[in-house]
């Protein structure tokens, strides 16, 4: 049992901490602002410059920790376009892959001298990968 919860913990720690990000400039950055200063957009403004494609990726241990896995990942792009001067992040595509199932077991038998004893524990998780892409803009008017 000792295994099963070692292996377990093992697997989530590695899962939780898996996350990536890439930007392709596609555009001019300017001047760096603070994060909270990016509005996120789900519907293009009127009128913007694309600076960059951003994208990130995380895993996490089910799909319904996805919620908290697309909020980390806005978050990640938002510093992102901030860091490239961006006003607005422009969200464009989120997925999640086909999950991965991790899993693991222990048995154990005993033999006296009238009987036999077999006990046995498995315990398994499944990893998905959640992945999204954006763009990094600059919007010129707001209205």
């Amino acid at each position: 049992m000792l295994v099963i919860a070692l292996m377990l913990a093992i697997a989530l720690t590695t899962a939780s901490g898996c996350a990536t990000s890439s930007q392709m400039l596609t555009g001019s950055p300017r001047a760096p602002l603070l994060p909270s200063d990016v509005r996120v957009y789900t519907q293009a403004p009127q009128s913007f410059e694309e600076i960059a494609v951003l994208s990130a990726s995380r895993k996490s241990v089910s799909s319904a920790g996805g919620e908290r896995a697309i909020e980390k990942m806005i978050e990640t792009m938002r510093s992102q376009a901030a860091q490239l001067g961006a006003n607005g992040l422009l969200l464009e595509d989120f997925s999640d892959s086909d999950p991965v199932a991790v899993g693991s077991g222990v048995r154990s038998q005993t033999y006296t001298h009238n009987a036999s004893i077999d006990v046995g524990v498995g315990g398994s998780l499944g990893v998905v990968k959640k992945a999204a892409k954006a763009r990094a803009i600059f919007v010129t008017s707001q209205h």
